[in-house]
């Protein structure tokens, strides 16, 4: 698809939002403006922080998105939408996906 700026088999970035494959049961996407994320941030996973949750939820605050790959991932991204349940993303190019956001989320305080 052109106008991407990033995309890999379930994330894509484009000029105005993030889309999220496989988010919600059993195939839909998950769309979310850049002006709705509050602030996002990044974490190491490990084999009880979520590398082996290839879809849902082991904890209520935070939602996999569906990634069979994500075993072999080391790093997420947790987005901070200012509700309850927070979506938890292993995209295939951490790094692109960060620069992305970074270029559209104002940095925040904390």
């Amino acid at each position: 698809m052109s106008g991407s700026l990033y995309r890999d088999r379930w994330i894509e970035c484009t000029s105005g939002a993030l889309r999220i494959r496989g988010y919600y049961f059993p195939w839909g996407t998950k769309t979310v403006p850049y002006s709705s994320i509050r602030a996002f941030r990044r974490v190491e996973m490990g084999v009880f922080g979520g590398q082996l949750r290839i879809w849902g939820t082991a904890h209520p605050r935070y939602w996999a998105s569906l990634d069979p790959g994500r075993p072999a991932k080391k790093d997420a991204l947790i987005l901070d939408l200012g509700r309850f349940v927070r979506p938890f993303l292993t995209p295939d190019d951490t790094d692109a996906v960060e620069a992305v956001l970074r270029a559209h989320v104002p940095p925040t305080d904390d």
